[in-house]
């Protein structure tokens, strides 16, 4: 297995973790508040199961290969190795916290590539804890979200001399920058979504700072302010931190690149006038104040500041484009002889595509599928109208904001749906239709524009019918959408509404969540995981296909739902296009379930990979499939 851990760039809040720590003694202290993203640069690696050791394979920076370091599994000698210090100290910190709290055996880890220059604020020692913590979780399928690997993260790292703070493992969460909040040892985390792409220059300054005196110089400003100085550390730390970062999350989710340039340059003037005379020996920094005021990048640059604990270690620019970006790179290298490296926070890819499966036979309503498609038969939807099910689904998805619709068909069915969404009604019958009718006719043409047929040649399950939409899907996120369920909202926002607000929130893959009795779980795919955002979603940590009751109360029980109830999965979810992969490999490995290429596996797959979250769907499901479901569906949809 390969894996990758970036570093990561404080963007505001520097120092705030810490200082947020605080509350536990002083409650007056502000709470610490700090906006984090990961770097294009880090640590790769390939990683496989040992039977009884830690080995660890390094390379650094400059190429240079080291080890193999190698440790029993034993949490003695993991200990011991952390507390010494040093390189394989963090690799044995995490270790030692994991063999604490799972059972597990040994791993092996080859650091082949490193690019992350080390010491530079850059948190190359977190990174190598969050590598170490992601290896035993993927390996061993820990389950934990990527907040537990970023907290085993942080507790391997403290298992070391190491005193970091919490914010250096906000690494775990890649290229998309996030919000943390620091309230004594509680920790929240908020991912922010990026209409537009930034890009920023990160600069090494080829200089040197102490950050053991600088820690050591601010941290005397607490728990209590004794004097002035003090005072004006803990109010840049607290109040005036926490709104800076406050307007720095709602200007990177207005994608307003100008202000955040602008935002950057008042953090630093603002940190120099009540942070540079608690150490001036070291936050001075003439060499960070002499590049943030270099007259040649000015006209490229959007704002700049320092990395990091601050000091002459690492500078970053926000910059115009990608021209600029170039041009500042040019001119420091050139002119100034120090290194730079690219950091694109990446905009997140819009959904404009939805793929529906209705290639199925519909056996449980035979005979009727003997004459018409299960996905054709009639429903009287909310507007009054007897349409198709397809008509309705594929309404939605467009309601929705989504540009195109693949739907999944048999060849022989073609004719069915051409006819429909093509195909005008011959005069005759056009003719004795209302005015109103007439209009709805060329509704279904326009929408027959946006609708494309893509044929499953042989029905081999529900994974087999996504994977027939990999072409035409290509590499976006897309909305996957049951083709024999209707889904009705209890909120003025759509279901599927909710699952995109979630999407444009993480950028992370989402299902559609609900609560069902336990008697009823065997018939469903199920979930379960760790709320976030205060109930808002889930972080899943395991997905189960039609799980008999009693591995759904031994496995998948989650808090904050109703006794003797469980998260099914509702119809509705946006995948991003990873899962094509994992569908092919199942696929030419022939590994099928009940005689099926199934999706939930690939799921799973997909969540140990990226992550995946869930979204307690306000609305209800209108199963169509079965008929006693599908009478329902007639009696009670069009009334919701």
């Amino acid at each position: 297995m390969k894996l990758f851990v970036p570093g990561r760039i404080c963007l505001f809040g520097e120092h705030s973790d810490w200082a947020g720590g605080y509350r536990r003694i002083n409650a007056d202290i502000e709470k610490g508040a700090a906006l984090i993203v990961g770097t294009n640069q880090g640590l790769y690696a390939e990683v496989k199961p040992h039977p009884d050791k830690l080995i660890l394979h390094a390379t650094f920076e400059d190429g240079t290969r080291k080890g193999p370091f190698e440790l029993p599994m034993e949490r003695e000698a993991l200990l011991e190795e952390a507390m010494k210090g040093g390189f394989m100290s963090y690799a044995a910190g995490v270790a030692y916290q994991i063999v604490t709290h799972y059972r597990v055996r040994g791993l092996e880890i080859d650091n082949y590539l490193t690019d992350l220059p080390v010491k530079k604020g850059l948190s190359s020692s977190a990174a190598i804890c969050v590598l170490v913590a992601r290896a035993f979780n993927r390996i061993y399928d820990l389950k934990m979200t990527v907040r537990g690997e970023m907290e085993y993260a942080y507790l391997g790292e403290i298992t070391t001399p190491s005193r970091c703070g919490r914010l250096d493992q906000g690494c775990a969460y890649g290229n998309r920058p996030v919000k943390m909040v620091f309230d004594g040892d509680r920790l929240d985390v908020e991912e922010l979504n990026v209409p537009v792409t930034l890009h920023y220059v990160i600069v090494d300054l080829k200089a040197s700072k102490d950050t053991v005196e600088i820690l050591a110089k601010l941290n005397q400003c607490y728990p209590f302010a004794e004097n002035a100085l003090q005072q004006k550390v803990q109010k840049y730390l607290g109040p005036i931190n926490q709104d800076i970062n406050r307007r720095a999350a709602e200007t990177i989710r207005a994608g307003d690149a100008e202000a955040l340039g602008r935002l950057m340059n008042e953090a630093q003037a603002k940190f120099d006038a009540n942070l540079q005379p608690a150490c001036p020996s070291q936050l001075t920094s003439p060499v960070l104040h002499k590049l943030l005021a270099y007259e040649p990048i000015q006209p490229f640059v959007l704002g700049g500041k320092g990395v990091g604990s601050q000091g002459d270690g690492t500078a970053q620019f926000l910059v115009k484009d990608t021209d600029a970006q170039h041009r500042v790179i040019e001119i420091i290298e050139r002119d100034l002889k120090m290194p730079c490296m690219k950091l694109d926070i990446e905009s997140l890819n819009p959904l404009r595509k939805a793929v529906i499966p209705a290639a199925g036979f519909g056996n449980q309503l035979y005979p009727a599928t003997k004459a018409i498609k299960k996905e054709m038969f009639p429903i009287i939807d909310r507007d009054g109208r007897a349409k198709p099910v397809i008509m309705t689904i594929v309404e939605q998805v467009l309601d929705a904001g989504i540009e195109e619709v693949g739907i999944i068909i048999q060849e022989a069915d073609r004719h069915l749906f051409e006819d429909f969404f093509h195909q005008r009604l011959p005069v005759e019958h056009a003719n004795k239709l209302s005015k109103e009718d007439q209009r709805y006719m060329q509704h279904i043409m326009d929408i027959g524009n946006k609708v494309t047929l893509l044929v499953q040649e042989s029905q081999e399950g529900f994974g087999h019918a996504v994977h027939c939409a990999r072409d035409w899907v290509s590499h976006e996120p897309f909305i996957l959408m049951l083709g024999d369920h209707l889904f009705a909202s209890d909120t003025d926002t759509s279901c599927m509404a909710q699952l995109i607000d979630v999407y444009e929130r993480t950028g992370r893959s989402v299902v559609g969540l609900q609560e069902t009795p336990e008697k009823d779980v065997k018939h469903f795919g199920c979930a379960t995981g760790i709320w976030e955002e205060g109930g808002a979603m889930l972080s899943i940590t395991e997905f189960s296909e039609k799980p008999p009751v009693e591995y759904a109360r031994e496995h998948l029980a989650t808090q904050g739902v109703k006794d003797d109830h469980f998260l099914t999965i509702f119809g509705q979810y946006i995948l991003t296009p990873r899962i094509f992969q994992l569908l092919e490999d199942n696929i030419n490995r022939n590994m099928r379930e009940n005689g099926e290429f199934q999706l939930t596996s690939c799921l799973d797959k997909l969540r140990q990979e990226e992550g995946f979250v869930g979204c307690r769907v306000k609305g209800k499901r209108f199963d169509i499939g079965l008929p006693a479901a599908y009478r329902q569906t007639i009696i009670e949809y069009p009334n919701t």
